[in-house]
């Protein structure tokens, strides 16, 4: 009896064994992903799984300035994984007090088999890949007091015939925002930030005294950055606009720069001239293995 007894323990000991094996199994999520850029010591990447319409972590990771995963494969729960319909890619604060995903949604795809394939248009990251954005400004200084003197020393986004706007860009979702920038010496320069084409952007750090137009612009004329003479000339060098995390990880331009204008060595004032679309440069792609 007692050995009928010892036999039944043990089998039901192994049992156990089996069950909390099983619950414990674990699953390899693999990270193929080009075109990410380091973020400094105050963000990181994370993933998340999309399991029954919940966000489950993924893991996170760093990205050096040559643009390498310091990790790319990430132990899971294998049912979780299993199970899951989607992997999102957020910018989250490092260190992050928040168990959940931030706002700030890059790269997403829906899972197909055993691979989802990640990029900025997917409904749960930007929702757009930027590619049918046009856009156009002028050099003027509109805020210069009736000055006509450093006419080239500012840009805006706007067709001077109107005037009106000049940008054709998608809404952004939460956690973006555009931002203008204006390449002086080799140095971009933020001419601020806005959400619409109409009106005026966020910030005029470096206009004059008088009013500027009700579109994203700025005068570079006075206040300059460390290194910087204003007024300038921007003819020859380049205006960039580009896609901004909010809040922003860096005071120079994120990855993701869907219209470039290199200004003619020649440019007239008061002249609208016409932007490249950048985005197949610059929008991050990749996959995702489970």
């Amino acid at each position: 009896m007692k050995v009928v007894n010892f036999l039944a323990i043990i089998l039901v000991i192994s049992l156990m064994t089996l069950v909390g094996c099983k619950d414990d199994e674990k699953g390899t999520l693999t990270l193929n992903l080009s075109g990410l850029e380091d973020l400094g010591s105050d963000y990181a990447y994370e993933g998340w799984i999309i399991v029954n319409g919940s966000a489950k972590s993924a893991g996170i990771f760093n990205v050096d300035a040559n643009g390498n995963l310091d990790q790319n494969q990430f132990e899971l729960d294998l049912d979780d994984l299993s199970a899951a319909s989607a992997y999102v890619l957020t910018i989250e604060p490092s260190p992050d007090s928040d168990p959940g995903p931030s706002s700030v949604h890059i790269l997403a795809g829906d899972f197909s088999g055993n691979s989802a394939s990640v990029t900025v248009d997917h409904g749960s990251a930007l929702g757009n890949d930027f590619s049918a954005s046009t856009g156009s400004y002028i050099l003027a200084t509109p805020t210069d007091g009736g000055s006509n003197t450093n006419e080239n020393s500012g840009v805006w986004w706007l067709d001077p015939t109107g005037p009106s706007a000049s940008l054709n860009l998608p809404t952004l979702p939460n956690g973006w925002m555009y931002e203008g920038w204006a390449v002086v010496d080799g140095v971009p320069v933020s001419t601020g930030r806005f959400t619409s084409v109409s009106g005026a952007d966020n910030a005029a750090p470096y206009s004059g005294t008088a009013g500027g137009p009700p579109f994203p612009g700025e005068d570079l004329l006075m206040n300059a950055p460390s290194g910087l003479t204003f007024p300038t000339d921007l003819s020859g060098g380049a205006v960039v606009i580009s896609v901004e995390p909010s809040p922003d990880n860096s005071p120079n331009p994120f990855l993701l720069k869907p219209l470039v204008g290199q200004v003619p060595a020649n440019a007239m004032d008061h002249t609208s001239y016409t932007m490249s679309n950048n985005a197949s440069a610059t929008n991050p792609t990749g996959t995702v293995q489970r």
